[in-house]
C-alpha cells in the first residue's frame, strides 16, 4: 500500500541544506518522511533549486512569483524583510497568487491526503482557500500570532484555525491565544519545533574552565538581528558588566549596522549567518549562550527559539528572557537562568555570576543538555507523525 501523502507549505526553507537558514521545516519534513510521502512547497529564493530531494520520501518544489531580479521577499523572514525595505510589500500579492497557483497544481498532481501549513499567515490562509478538501494541520511559530493583530488579520486567522484539522503552537501562552481565535481545544497542541544537536567534547570547552582576562569565557548569541531578539539589551548588559567574557553574535538582519555601532569598544564579534558546520563549531566553543528575547513594538516575540534548544543540547549554560516558551524550556536555577525581558542590569549581573563560577556553568550546562532531549528533532518528529496518523484516521 502506498504511503499517505502530506503536502508541506512553508515560506522559510534553506536554499541549500546547511547554509545557515533555519532548517526546522526541512528537519521535520524528513521526520514525516519516515512514514509518509512528503512534498515541500516553498517560494523561490536566490540560489535555491527548483526541485530537490531531502530524502527518498521528501521532495522540495519551489514556485516562482516575481521577476527573479527582485524576488527576495521570502529570503529570510517575510515580515522582517518588508519592515527593512517597504518596497518589498509590492511582492506580497504576487507571493500569495503564486502560492495559490502552486497549491492548486499540487492538489491535482501530487493529490495529498493532508496538508501541513507552517504559519497561519500566509500559508494557512492559502491552504484554507485552495485545499479545503483535505485536512490541514496549521503550525504557528509566533510571529504570525503575536504580530499581525489588526481586525482583518485576526478575522483571517480565526477562520483558518477554526477550520483546521489540528493546530500546533510553540508554548502554552500561544495555545491560549489560538483558542481565543476559535480553535478547538481538543485539536490544539503544544509541540515545539525539534532541534538537531551537535556532539561536544565537554572536557575541552569553556563551560568547565575558569574565566581569566587572558582566557575569557566565550559567550554566544544566535538569531536574526531584529528587535525581538533583544541583542541591543545584551550589548548594554555587556557594557555594564565587569565579567571576563567575549561575545560572538551569529546571525544577520536589518539591525546589524545599528548593533555594530552599539558594540563599538566591546569584546564583540559579529559572524553573520553561519553554515551548519560553522554554527556547530561556535556552539562547541561557547561556555554561555544567551537569548535576551523581548516583545517588539509590533507585538512580535519568540515562541521558542530552536537556536536556544540547540545551545541546550550542546551543553551551554543558558541565560534567557523570562518569556512564554523560553521559560517553559528552562528550569530557573537548574537548567538555566531567566532574567526579566529588557533588563540590561539583571542580565549583566547574571553574566558576571556565570563567568566567575565555572562549577555553576558546568551544572547548568549538564542539566540543559539532559532537558534538551525532549526537544530533539527525533522526539518531536514522532509527535508529529502521531498527530498526522490521528488526522488521517479521522
Amino acid at each position: 500500500m502506498a504511503a499517505p501523502r502530506v503536502l508541506v507549505l512553508t515560506s522559510t526553507l534553506p536554499a541549500r541544506i546547511g547554509d545557515g537558514t533555519p532548517a526546522f521545516v526541512a528537519d521535520l519534513s524528513r521526520e514525516l518522511g519516515r512514514e509518509f510521502d512528503v512534498r515541500v512547497l516553498a517560494p523561490a529564493v536566490p540560489g535555491g533549486a527548483e526541485r530537490e530531494r531531502l530524502s527518498d520520501a521528501v521532495e522540495v518544489v519551489r514556485y516562482r512569483y516575481f521577476p527573479s531580479r527582485w524576488e527576495d521577499l521570502a529570503d529570510g523572514a517575510i515580515l522582517e524583510n518588508v519592515r527593512s525595505r517597504r518596497s518589498r510589500i509590492a511582492q506580497v500579492p504576487f507571493l500569495l497568487g503564486g502560492m495559490a497557483s502552486a497549491v492548486r497544481r499540487e492538489m491535482r498532481d501530487f493529490r495529498p491526503d493532508a496538508v501541513h501549513a507552517f504559519w497561519i499567515i500566509p500559508q494557512g490562509i492559502v491552504a484554507h482557500r485552495v485545499a479545503r478538501s483535505v485536512p490541514t494541520v496549521v503550525t504557528t511559530l509566533g510571529g504570525d500570532l503575536y504580530a499581525l493583530d489588526n481586525a482583518p488579520a485576526r478575522a483571517e486567522k480565526s477562520r483558518v484555525v477554526r477550520d483546521a484539522a489540528a493546530v500546533t503552537v510553540m508554548n502554552a501562552d500561544m495555545r491560549e491565544r489560538v483558542l481565543a481565535l476559535g480553535a478547538d481545544p481538543a485539536t490544539t497542541h503544544v509541540i515545539p519545533m525539534g532541534a538537531r544537536f551537535v556532539q561536544v567534547d565537554h572536557d575541552d570547552r569553556q563551560v568547565t574552565k575558569p574565566a581569566t582576562w587572558k582566557h575569557p569565557v566565550h559567550l554566544l548569541a544566535v538569531g536574526r538581528l531584529v528587535e525581538k531578539k533583544g541583542f541591543d539589551v545584551l550589548l548594554e548588559a555587556l557594557r555594564r558588566s565587569r565579567a571576563r567574557i567575549d561575545l560572538t553574535i551569529v546571525g544577520d538582519g536589518p539591525e546589524r549596522a545599528r548593533l555594530e555601532a552599539l558594540a563599538e569598544g566591546l569584546p564583540v564579534t559579529f559572524r553573520g549567518q553561519l553554515s551548519r558546520a560553522e554554527l556547530d563549531a561556535a556552539l562547541a566553543r561557547a561556555g554561555i549562550a544567551v537569548f535576551p528575547s523581548r516583545r517588539a513594538a509590533s507585538g512580535d516575540q519568540d515562541g521558542l527559539p530552536v537556536a536556544m534548544l540547540e545551545a541546550m543540547g550542546a551543553g551551554c549554560a543558558i541565560i534567557a528572557s523570562d518569556l512564554p516558551g523560553l521559560n517553559e524550556a528552562i528550569e530557573p536555577g537548574r537548567s538555566g537562568v531567566l532574567v526579566p525581558e529588557g533588563d540590561a542590569e539583571a542580565l549583566a549581573r547574571s553574566l558576571e555570576v556565570l563567568a566567575e563560577d565555572q562549577e555553576l556553568r558546568a551544572a547548568l550546562g549538564a542539566a540543559a543538555r539532559e532537558r534538551s532531549r525532549r526537544y530533539s528533532v527525533e522526539a518531536v518528529g514522532e509527535d508529529y507523525r502521531e498527530l498526522f496518523r490521528r488526522v488521517l484516521a479521522s
